[in-house]
């Protein structure tokens, strides 16, 4: 049960009011790093959680997520304050109010279909929708994409503090870049109190597999680092000599197939025959023009044997 308390969390204070600028923090209002996002992220991790600790945890983030969807709702509306009245009571000639709902981005969807309110869509207008959500029911795959989810979210608080010099605007801005590492912090420690989480879930890897490096893209840019040599890693560079991996001849196959499915795929396979000896006269090569590459013009020949 919820019950809404009419203070924010942090102070939002507007020093004019801005609708371009209102239309880039819907980015975290309604788009898929944004407080909406993260509060159903860990809600519905929550819900789901055996764990008490992780359970509680994961009930206060998300609730302080949706005050924080509060925050950033408030700055836009705040923002928008002036277009909002000026639409309503037609305040300006046409072209003048044109330009008012105009200044950039797409504040005049805001200005327009929500009245300069905010609206439940990212900075290009794209409706907010629940596939943002990608809880999996495993903690420790769960937890992991929470932080990175957090991770993301601080990056997109910094670029929007960089393009605004309000000042107010920039300090609840700071606010709430700041609660993402808060929440990154309690995730990482969530994560690290289960013993063996690495990797996800409960089966272990296949021997040899999890220890290969497979070097599939060679050429200038080669580089060696932890992530790809030393005691922990099997290195593969020559492709042709080590795959398969598992001793096969690398070709699916099924073991076996029943005597009516044999037929048919024999008779499907014969129908089919792509006879290599013909060249026949296509539509590309009777439509043939400048930068088409090499065709076969031959008029009134349908095929050519080799």
């Amino acid at each position: 049960m919820f019950m809404h308390n009419k203070r924010l969390q942090y102070t939002v204070r507007v020093s004019e009011t801005n609708p371009a600028l209102a239309s880039l923090m819907l980015e975290q209002f309604g788009g898929p790093q944004g407080e909406l996002a993260a509060a159903m992220r860990y809600f519905t991790q929550a819900l789901g959680e055996e764990d008490a600790g992780r359970k509680d945890m994961l009930y206060d983030i998300a609730t302080e997520e949706l005050s924080h969807l509060e925050v950033i709702g408030s700055i836009v509306a705040m923002l928008t304050k002036g277009v909002k009245g000026e639409l309503a009571e037609a305040n300006l000639t046409e072209a003048e109010m044109y330009l008012e709902v105009n200044k950039g981005g797409d504040s005049h969807t805001q200005s327009i279909l929500f009245g300069g309110g905010p609206g439940l869509t990212n900075s290009s207008g794209v409706p907010f929708t629940a596939a943002y959500i990608d809880t999996i029911g495993e903690p420790t795959a769960d937890l992991r994409s929470n932080i990175a989810a957090e991770a993301r979210a601080k990056i997109l608080y910094e670029r929007l503090i960089n393009v605004t010099d309000d000042p107010g605007v920039k300090q609840a801005l700071g606010f709430l870049m700041t609660r993402e590492i808060s929440h990154q912090k309690s995730f990482e420690k969530a994560l690290y109190s289960i013993q063996d989480n690495f990797p996800p879930g409960k089966l272990p890897a296949m021997e040899p597999y999890g220890d290969v490096y497979v070097n599939t893209s060679q050429g200038p840019g080669d580089a060696l680092g932890p992530w790809n040599e030393g005691p922990q890693w099997t290195r593969v560079d020559d492709l042709t000599q080590k795959l398969p991996v598992d001793g096969g001849d690398g070709q699916a196959s099924v073991a076996k197939l029943k005597p009516k499915e044999q037929e048919a795929l024999r008779a499907a396979a014969q129908r089919l025959h792509s006879d290599a000896r013909v060249d026949p006269i296509t539509g590309a090569d009777l439509g043939a023009g400048p930068g088409a590459g090499r065709t076969t013009r031959i008029e009134g020949l349908r095929s050519r044997p080799h």
